[in-house]
């Protein structure tokens, strides 16, 4: 086992987005994930059903006790929910996580469009939490209410992903999953210049939880000491896979294969116990 990830980020109880989604991409790509919940979503695939904010002091005393103790190699946020949140896991994690990477993931609404922050949070994420990421990893839409501008194609693309880099992160990954086409088109931008990730789109309902993973299994590179361009490279081949071996769980926006680099786990000479 080798890198330690923090994430801090809200609980899915269908198993498909958000801490579960963390931990199971970190633990498959041979990371350890320690988790701060912010919240607790009540959610299966058709949607989101309630969401239980976890009580700010608590959330700061988690993230505090895993650093004081275990430690990370990388940092990861997702579901926030209120600016308050936001205020304070930005001032523990500059106060505990010092110089270590961070991935922040702007996480706003759910997959089925139940809204997962507050409308005036987003001033907040904007100004205390971008400001401190290493990669800010925002789709498409989330990119628009950050930098209050609208995104059509991969010009558009590029154009607002400088802006958000303007916003202090050292790099921006624009995920082009929501704009039409056959080829989906991600833009990894830094202040060295842009890099080109493209593929062919997948036709499939297990797309629950692709940001979550996809950050995650980001920062889980970054703990292991990858650069940030073959981190990402590997990221985004972890969840192409989990995506084309979905179990097909649900009946809505299903949960991906997250563990597909795993074999089961058998016992050699095991005897089945008799009935």
């Amino acid at each position: 086992m080798n890198g330690r990830v923090l994430i801090v980020a809200g609980s899915d109880s269908g198993g498909g987005a958000g801490i579960q989604a963390d931990i199971k991409a970190v633990t498959a790509l041979g990371g350890h994930a320690a988790t701060a919940v912010t919240a607790i979503t009540a959610q299966n695939t058709q949607g989101v059903f309630g969401v239980h904010p976890i009580p700010v002091d608590v959330i700061v005393q988690q993230i505090t006790l895993v650093l004081e103790d275990i430690g990370a190699d990388a940092l990861k946020t997702g579901m926030m929910g209120s600016a308050e949140v936001i205020d304070a896991v930005a001032r523990t994690l500059a106060r505990h996580g010092g110089d270590t990477p961070l991935v922040v993931d702007p996480v706003m609404v759910a997959k089925g469009g139940h809204p997962l922050l507050e409308a005036q949070a987003e001033t907040a994420l904007r100004e205390t939490l971008v400001p401190r990421a290493t990669l800010l990893t925002p789709n498409a839409p989330e990119a628009e209410a950050l930098a209050g501008d609208r995104i059509a194609d991969e010009h558009d693309l590029e154009r607002v992903g400088r802006r958000l880099l303007a916003m202090g992160p050292r790099a921006v990954l624009m995920k082009g999953g929501h704009l039409d086409g056959e080829t989906v088109v991600d833009l990894l931008i830094t202040p060295e210049g842009t890099h080109h990730f493209a593929g062919p789109r997948l036709h499939t309902r297990a797309t629950h939880g692709t940001g979550c993973t996809l950050a995650s299994a980001i920062a889980c590179g970054l703990s292991q000491g990858r650069p940030l361009i073959a981190a990402v490279t590997r990221a985004r081949a972890y969840l192409r896979r989990a995506m084309e071996t979905a179990p097909g769980l649900g009946q809505g926006h299903g949960p991906m294969n997250h563990g597909h680099t795993v074999a089961p786990f058998e016992v050699e000479g095991e005897v089945e116990a008799e009935s």
